[in-house]
C-alpha cells in the first residue's frame, strides 16, 4: 500500500513529486524530479518526460512518446503513440542553447501517432494534428 495520491507501476520510475490525484504512470515511463503532471493523467508505456515539462489535468500520453524541456501541455491533451516533440530548431552534439523553445499544445488538442512537432509553436484549443 502508498499514501500516493497517483499510481506508478513497479516497473515504472518518477523523481518527480508534482503529480496529480489519479495520475497513472505505467511500466518502463521515467519522470524526472522537475516534470508537474497534473490529476487524472495517463502515462503509458515507454514514456520519457523531461524536468522542464508541464502537463495539465485529464492529459493522455501513448506509449514512446519523449516529453523534451520546454513542452506545455494543456488540459484534457492527447497525444498519439509514438508522436515526437522537438526543442532545439539547430541541434548539435554536445552544443546546448541557453534555453530551449517554448512548445504549447493547447486545452482539448489531440496529436495524432507519429505527428513530428517542431520547436517554438502553439498548437491551439481543440486542434486536431493528424498521424504521421
Amino acid at each position: 500500500m502508498t499514501d500516493r495520491a497517483f499510481f506508478v507501476h513497479e516497473q515504472g520510475i518518477c523523481e518527480s513529486p508534482h503529480i496529480g490525484q489519479g495520475t497513472r504512470i505505467w511500466a518502463f515511463a521515467h519522470v524526472l524530479p522537475g516534470a508537474v503532471i497534473g490529476a487524472d493523467c495517463n502515462i503509458c508505456d515507454h514514456v520519457f518526460i523531461e524536468n522542464d515539462v508541464v502537463i495539465g489535468n485529464d492529459v493522455t500520453i501513448k506509449s514512446g512518446v519523449q516529453l523534451w524541456d520546454g513542452l506545455r501541455l494543456g488540459n484534457r491533451v492527447f497525444v498519439g503513440p509514438n508522436a515526437t516533440f522537438t526543442n532545439d530548431r539547430f541541434p548539435r552534439s554536445k552544443e546546448y542553447p541557453e534555453a530551449f523553445l517554448l512548445t504549447t499544445v493547447e486545452d482539448g488538442a489531440s496529436i495524432g501517432a507519429n505527428a513530428t512537432i517542431l520547436p517554438g509553436i502553439i498548437i491551439g484549443r481543440q486542434a486536431m494534428i493528424g498521424a504521421g
